[in-house]
C-alpha cells in the first residue's frame, strides 16, 4: 500500500517543476523575439528611411519645378520685352557703325574715281599725240589729286614722257613729207605711239593725203584701234582707191582682216 503513496507524491511534486520550466521558456522566448524585435528594427528603419527620404525629396522636387516654371512664367514678358530692346539697341548700333564707314568709305572711293577719270581724260590725248594737252591734264591732275599717291604716280611717268616730247617737237620737220617718212621708220620699229604721232602731225599740214590716212590707218591697227584705224583705211581709200591692191597684202593691216567693213572697203570692187 506504501507505493502508491509515494507515486503519487512524486507526480504532485514534478508538476509544479514543469509549470515553472513553461515559464521560463516562454520568458525566454519572448526574450529572444525582443531581442530579434531590436536587431530587426534598424534594417526595417533603413528600409523604410530611403522611401520616406525619396518621397521627401520628390515632394521638394516637385514643389522647386512648380515655382521655377511660375517664375519663368512670370519672367516670360520681361525676357521678350528685354530681347526686343537689346535688337533695337544692336539694330540702332549696326545703323550708326554702317553709316560711319559709309562715310570713311565714300570721300575716299569718290576722290580715287575722280582721279580716275582724270587720267583717262590726260591719257586719251596723250594717246593721240597731243602732248600739250595731255601734259596740261596730267599737271592738273597730280594738283588736284595727290591724295590718291597711286594715280598720281602714274600721271607723274606719263607727264615725264609727254614733256619730253614736247622737247623733240623742236628738232622735228615741219615739211609733211618729212613727217610721214619719219613716220614710216618709226612704224617699222615698232614705235607705234611715235608712228601716230608723226602720221598726226603732217595730216594737220597736209589734210588730203592719202598715203598718209593709209599710214594712220596702219599704225592705228597695230595699236588695237579697230573702229579709228578702219575709219583712216575708209578716208585712204576714197581718196585714192589705187590703195586697196597694197592693203589686201599689208601685214600691218592684218589686226582688221576678220572685220565686216575691212571685206567692203578693201574688196569693194570684186
Amino acid at each position: 500500500m506504501s507505493e502508491p503513496i509515494t507515486k503519487g507524491s512524486k507526480r504532485s511534486a514534478s508538476r509544479p517543476a514543469s509549470a515553472k520550466a513553461v515559464k521560463k521558456g516562454r520568458q525566454r522566448t519572448t526574450e529572444r523575439a525582443a531581442r530579434r524585435l531590436k536587431a530587426s528594427a534598424p534594417r526595417r528603419k533603413a528600409e523604410k528611411a530611403p522611401v520616406k527620404k525619396a518621397a521627401k525629396t520628390g515632394r521638394v522636387i516637385e514643389k522647386k519645378t512648380a515655382r521655377t516654371s511660375r517664375s519663368a512664367q512670370l519672367k516670360k514678358p520681361q525676357t521678350k520685352k528685354a530681347a526686343r530692346s537689346t535688337q533695337k539697341a544692336q539694330a540702332v548700333r549696326a545703323k550708326k557703325t554702317a553709316s560711319s564707314t559709309n562715310a570713311r568709305v565714300r570721300p575716299t572711293v569718290s576722290a580715287e574715281g575722280a582721279a580716275l577719270r582724270a587720267f583717262e581724260r590726260a591719257h586719251k590725248e596723250f594717246s593721240r599725240g597731243r602732248f600739250a594737252e595731255a601734259r596740261d591734264l596730267f599737271r592738273t591732275l597730280i594738283e588736284q589729286h595727290a591724295n590718291v599717291p597711286e594715280v598720281a604716280a602714274r600721271a607723274r611717268t606719263y607727264l615725264a614722257i609727254a614733256e619730253a616730247r614736247l622737247r623733240k617737237d623742236n628738232h622735228l620737220p615741219r615739211d609733211p613729207e618729212a613727217l610721214y617718212d619719219r613716220g614710216v621708220i618709226e612704224l617699222n620699229r615698232g614705235q607705234y605711239m611715235a608712228a601716230q604721232e608723226m602720221f598726226e602731225r603732217a595730216l594737220k599740214r597736209q589734210p588730203e593725203a592719202a598715203h598718209i590716212h593709209y599710214g594712220l590707218a596702219a599704225t592705228r591697227a597695230r595699236l588695237g584701234s579697230i573702229s579709228s584705224a578702219l575709219e583712216s583705211l575708209e578716208r585712204a581709200l576714197n581718196l585714192q582707191p589705187s590703195l586697196r591692191v597694197r592693203a589686201q597684202q599689208d601685214q600691218d593691216l592684218a589686226p582688221l582682216r576678220n572685220e565686216p567693213d575691212f571685206e567692203r572697203l578693201v574688196f569693194a570692187s570684186r
